[in-house]
């Protein structure tokens, strides 16, 4: 792939990923975002809580404060790229606890992109590379920028 059709997209203002990849990769009109979580840029923190203590043991924890978080951290990489959440064409979301966690993460999920309108994909995982609740992955189209019209 050219260099030039393919760049990759990093800010401060997302949680740093946890291994070696961007928080997302613009190709074309696509900006692929990736998996993104709630934790807290500068601090790592967890809203809501982690789901389980130090030593592995189950804790509760917040799905409606963690699925905010990851929505806005998605917001903060698609600013970094110049889009927006109305970009949003497709998301993949994982839950670690679908009976538990489903019907408040969907009511979240709908104050952001109701009107939006993405296609989604819900799955249940039997768990996330840190100690959270949800993990949103999403595609984006990029309209190219207006031209400005010439008058004849």
């Amino acid at each position: 792939m050219p260099e030039s059709t393919s760049q990759s997209i990093q800010t401060e203002n997302a949680p740093a990923p946890v291994g070696p990849y961007p928080h997302a990769r613009k190709v074309g009109p696509l900006l692929f975002v990736s998996g993104m979580g709630p934790r807290q840029p500068k601090t790592g923190e967890i809203p809501g809580g982690p789901i389980r203590h130090p030593d592995g043991s189950p804790r509760e924890y917040d799905i409606a404060a963690q699925t905010r978080a990851t929505i806005e951290n998605i917001r903060a990489v698609l600013h970094a790229s110049n889009a927006q959440l109305e970009d949003i064409v497709d998301i993949t979301v994982f839950l670690v606890d679908m009976q538990r966690d489903f019907p408040t993460f969907n009511q979240v999920y709908g104050e952001y992109f109701a009107t939006i309108g993405p296609t989604r994909t819900t799955v249940e995982v039997r768990a996330l590379p840190t100690p959270i609740a949800v993990e949103i992955k999403a595609i984006a189209y990029l309209l190219p920028p207006e031209t400005p019209t010439q008058e004849p």
